[in-house]
């Protein structure tokens, strides 16, 4: 098993946007299959591990997402260029001139740039409004629409942000694409890893879902296979600790400062008895949280929470920078402190403790 950076590493390195996610899955299944008593996997893509009670009779779901942000192709041009349509939410400002990778139907990876008229041609009143996506396209470097054909791009491929993982100047700051939500398939696993040799009191399965990018779909599909009585989803938060955000930080969303747990969002509030159950396991092994609200945006818990008769659910993650573009920022001891306090979530679960927490 790979240490936690090689982990990140590999996870953000790999391609697939809400609806190819199978070169995902792969990776992630391979590994899971070493810390798993048995995998789980549904039937639009989602993949988890199980590790069995060996005392107890309730289960728990940690679930992240294998989708990133990107694109598909909609459109190619006579001259070869390509137009796209965003899958996941995209802001114009962060994507012109960025390297993209596009992925043809027998897997080959073709590097392109996202281009538009450049500003020198512009009037002054186009130069003060952002450029919209549709005014966007992407060049490959070729001249005519059958040399884009011959490279094996056709309607409907993904394209995805292309960005390389690397430490900045503080090395424990990570930077990579697809942060959101690789950050939560790296946790999964991890977290299986740690647990991999104890016995505990609660049937875990650890893993992702698809299509969380496009409206929390995978989610629906997996929570009904696998029927858990509480659920935590694990995805990123907004890191409010940078330029003109620190003045409404409010003590949550700082690089450095511990886990994420979103007591509301767009989508869920946090099951209070289960909040509550949170916040003694952390105080018990000195593990630092940041208490968050956020009211846009939403994760998994959106849906599970729902689903069958109900399900106690929270999210639990990290602040992330930058999140929804091309790179994305991450602080080493949060991912080791999320994985910390989902192991010993975990591990504090039984019949018992589950009926405690109910109300």
């Amino acid at each position: 098993m790979p240490d936690s950076k090689e982990l990140l590493k590999s996870l953000t390195d790999v391609n697939g946007i809400a609806g190819h996610e199978m070169k995902v899955k792969t990776l992630m299944k391979n590994y899971l299959i070493p810390v798993s008593d048995d995998i789980i996997e549904d039937n639009l893509g989602g993949i988890f591990g199980k590790k069995n009670a060996t005392h107890g009779s309730k289960s728990i779901m940690i679930s992240a997402h294998l989708d990133e942000i990107g694109f598909i192709i909609t459109h190619i041009d006579d001259y070869g260029y390509i137009y796209f349509t965003p899958i996941g939410g995209w802001w114009n400002q962060v994507m012109l001139s960025q390297k993209v990778t596009i992925t043809t139907d027998d897997g080959c990876e073709i590097r392109g740039i996202i281009g538009s008229k450049p500003p020198h041609a512009l009037s002054p009143e186009e130069r003060k409004k952002p450029v919209e996506i549709k005014n966007m396209y992407i060049d490959i470097g070729v001249s005519s629409k059958e040399d884009t054909e011959q490279a094996g791009i056709e309607l409907g491929n993904m394209i995805t942000p292309y960005s390389e993982f690397e430490t900045l100047a503080n090395d424990k700051y990570f930077t990579a694409k697809a942060f959101d939500n690789r950050y939560g398939c790296a946790l999964a696993v991890d977290v299986l890893q740690q647990l991999k040799d104890e016995e505990i009191g609660i049937n875990l399965y650890a893993g992702a879902t698809v299509q969380e990018e496009v409206g929390l779909r995978g989610a629906k599909v997996a929570v009904q296979l696998i029927q858990p009585d509480l659920a935590i989803a694990v995805d990123v938060g907004v890191a409010y600790d940078v330029p003109g955000m620190m003045n409404e930080m409010n003590n949550e969303g700082k690089l450095g400062d511990g886990p994420l747990a979103i007591m509301m969002d767009a989508t869920s509030i946090a099951h209070n008895g289960f909040r509550k159950h949170i916040k003694s396991v952390a105080e018990q092994y000195d593990i630092p949280v940041q208490w968050a609200t956020t009211p846009g945006g939403g994760t998994d818990a959106g849906s599970i929470h729902v689903a069958n008769k109900g399900i106690p659910t929270i999210t639990i993650g990290v602040a992330l920078r930058y999140m929804h573009s091309n790179v994305s920022v991450l602080h080493k001891d949060d991912y080791e402190n999320s994985v910390h306090l989902i192991t010993e979530i975990v591990r504090s679960l039984n019949d018992d403790s589950y009926q405690s927490l109910m109300w």
